[in-house]
């Protein structure tokens, strides 16, 4: 017999508890994986460290965002550490405490290679509010959210889940059916947004280059930050450009609301817009809710090299931190010290070198804030290599932009010298010299 409304609400009533309750049912040696970003579980995450001295050896595997007590707390480690993929602001401060650990693995391998390894015990997000058939939904991100779920429930783990109104869900949302739960409490805390990006003179010429090697009926993928954002302003005289991407924003929405990305001439989910998880403002966040043509998919599915090159004429964007003059890319750390992680930025790199006419475009801007050149003779020390120097194609600064793809070492220092700032083209020539690139 089907279940009614009354029941899924005395479902819900029966598993509604405190925000201490929900704590307690974390033990020594349990391992913690939440969703991502938007769908971070923050009040239980914020309030994690009261359980530190009556526990050990919890980990927890958790997203870029946010600063809690237990990342940035003295004495946590050993009680109760995190790991990621992907390093977001407050993990160096962490990192330096022994709080926390890198996992050097690429978005699509993430889950089900750590898990595999490592069985877990607790899943928490936080989550929209019960719909009438008993479910809840994790709205805004596909990052392996149906991996983890689908195990969770399979496997008859832990659910914990935060309940908070001022959440949305768009279509390809994960549920989560409310006989499934352990136990859930209700917040009313602020959604998860990124302010709009205000684009620097750099990134905005970085832009205007970027948008003229993209062509009418090209499938794109754009990064994180300044850089993506601004090409976004350049593409509204494209035609019938299709979306295959990591994370949505802001400048795709409007793209899409302006008629540019159509996705008509994609090779397979035609007509769809396609990404793995949001991140930007309440306005995306609304817009892609009630927009049927966006979808989530599952990031193993989307990040996929394979089905990234299946995209004919795929084009990839992303921006790194410093490259060396035979293409060696750093995206990830600055020097040794772990900064982000490769992400799905590789798997794009990687899928748009082998698409049928795809390109590849690799974007930085000459030097950093500080002055510092970032085309270099050779990497700096210790910097990780994100990006190998067979799969790079274009690379854009502000001063131009180069192709590398089937260049020699000659042809290939040649040409980065001439897009580095103008300062540095001297030295960046001398040091080539001496390693016999010319």
């Amino acid at each position: 017999m089907a279940c009614t409304h009354n029941d899924y609400l005395r479902m819900y009533e029966e598993r509604r508890a405190t925000l201490q309750e929900c704590l307690d049912l974390i033990k020594s040696g349990d391992i913690i994986w939440c969703s991502n970003n938007y769908n971070e579980p923050s009040t239980l995450f914020e309030h994690l460290h009261e359980i530190a001295p009556r526990v050990e050896d919890v980990l927890v595997y958790k997203s870029r965002i946010r600063r809690y007590p237990f990342m940035v707390t003295p004495g946590m480690d050993g009680h109760i550490n995190f790991a990621n993929y992907f390093y977001g602001p407050a993990y160096k401060e962490a990192h330096k405490l022994l709080n926390c650990t890198f996992v050097p693995i690429d978005l699509p391998s993430y889950y089900r290679k750590v898990s595999a390894r490592q069985p877990w015990t607790i899943f928490t997000a936080q989550v929209s509010p019960m719909t009438e058939d008993g479910r809840f939904y994790v709205g805004m991100n596909q990052t392996f959210e149906s991996d983890l779920v689908r195990d969770a429930i399979e496997g008859k783990k832990t659910i914990i889940l935060e309940v908070n109104p001022n959440l949305t869900w768009m279509r390809g949302a994960v549920s989560i059916p409310v006989e499934a739960v352990t136990k859930l409490f209700e917040v009313n805390t602020p959604e998860d947004v990124t302010p709009p990006i205000v684009c620097t003179d750099d990134e905005i010429a970085i832009g205007r280059t970027c948008a003229d090697i993209i062509s009418d009926g090209d499938t794109i993928q754009m990064g994180i930050g300044g850089i993506p954002n601004a090409i976004g302003n350049f593409l509204m005289d494209k035609r019938d450009l299709g979306l295959h991407t990591e994370q949505f924003t802001s400048s795709m929405a409007d793209l899409i609301k302006a008629g540019v990305i159509t996705g008509e001439r994609k090779v397979f989910d035609k007509g769809e817009h396609v990404g793995v998880f949001a991140d930007g403002t309440h306005e995306l966040y609304e817009y892609l809710s009630n927009n049927p043509q966006c979808i989530l998919k599952p990031g193993p599915e989307v990040v996929n090299p394979f089905n990234i090159a299946r995209q004919d004429h795929m084009v990839s964007i992303n921006t790194c931190i410093e490259m060396d003059l035979t293409g060696q890319i750093c995206a990830e750390s600055i020097g040794p010290v772990q900064y982000s992680g490769s992400g799905g930025g590789f798997c794009f790199t990687l899928g748009a070198y082998y698409a049928e006419h795809g390109k590849g475009i690799m974007t930085l801007t000459s030097r950093t804030k500080k002055g510092m050149p970032k085309i270099k003779a050779q990497l700096t020390p210790g910097a990780i290599v994100t990006h190998p120097r067979n799969y790079v194609d274009y690379v854009v600064t502000e001063y131009g932009a180069v192709r590398l793809k089937g260049t020699n070492i000659k042809e290939r220092a040649q040409a980065l010298i001439s897009i580095a700032h103008p300062d540095d083209r001297a030295e960046l020539t001398k040091a080539a010299r001496e390693l016999f690139y010319f």
